[in-house]
This record gives structure tokens, C-alpha cells and sequence, in this order.
């Protein structure tokens, strides 16, 4: 079979700065890419997760590695940019996944107050 590294955006937002808020906006995003993409996390090659300085509750990475299968999976949490009247409380993520070469829809899972940043990927699957 043929593979190819495809990478997938995703975002959502936080209702306040603590680790339950959080862990429950990263699940909710982490299931949704699994869900959508039919995932196997075994294929993913590495996660980056950027937060806006607003969010130190707990790293993303942190929640995610507690998932099955995502122990392997290199994560990396940064500090997302700040622009002056961005959106705030806000996970963004970058996926790299090894997809098989046949597969050409991607979902890129933009939830709660991150529809806006990307109305195009929101709600529909892309090819791309």
C-alpha cells in the first residue's frame, strides 16, 4: 500500500483556565479528528499543540497522552503567537498523519468559538 504524509489543523476553545475545562475541550477535539479522519493514532507521526497565554491550567499534550494509543506519538506544546484582539482561550493543533495514498478527504475539526478562524474547514470534509 501506498502512504503519504497528509497534516491536519484543528482548534477549539476553552470556557476558563483550569484542567478541567481544558482536558474536556481536548477531548472533545482529539475525538473529533479520530472520529472524522477514521484515525488511527498509530498513524499519526507527531502533534504540535499551541495554546494562547491565557491557557497554563495543564499542557494539551499532557491529555493527550492519556488516550489509548497515543503514548508513541511525539507531542509538543508551544505558546501560540499573540496578536492583539485574537481569539482567547483557544487549542490549536497540527497533526502529521501517514494516511494511505487513496485516501483523499480530510477533516479538519475547528469546534466552538474556533469555527470563525476557518468557516471554510468547520464543518465540512475537504479535499485537499
Amino acid at each position: 500500500m501506498e502512504w503519504q504524509v497528509r497534516a491536519i489543523r484543528g482548534a477549539t476553545t476553552v470556557r476558563e483556565n483550569s484542567i478541567e475545562a481544558i482536558r474536556e475541550a481536548v477531548t472533545e477535539l482529539l475525538d473529533e479528528l479520530e472520529t472524522r479522519n477514521q484515525l488511527d493514532p498509530e498513524q499519526i507521526i507527531s502533534t504540535t499543540f499551541s495554546v494562547t497565554r491565557d491557557l497554563d491550567a495543564v499542557f494539551p499534550a499532557a491529555i493527550a497522552r492519556e488516550r489509548p494509543h497515543w503514548q508513541n506519538v511525539p507531542l509538543l506544546d508551544v505558546q501560540q503567537m499573540y496578536v492583539k484582539g485574537s481569539l482567547e482561550r483557544c487549542i490549536r493543533f497540527l497533526v502529521h498523519v501517514n494516511f494511505p495514498s487513496h485516501k483523499t478527504q480530510v477533516h479538519h475539526p475547528y469546534l466552538r468559538g474556533a469555527k470563525n478562524l476557518r468557516p471554510d474547514w468547520s464543518l465540512t470534509s475537504l479535499n485537499h
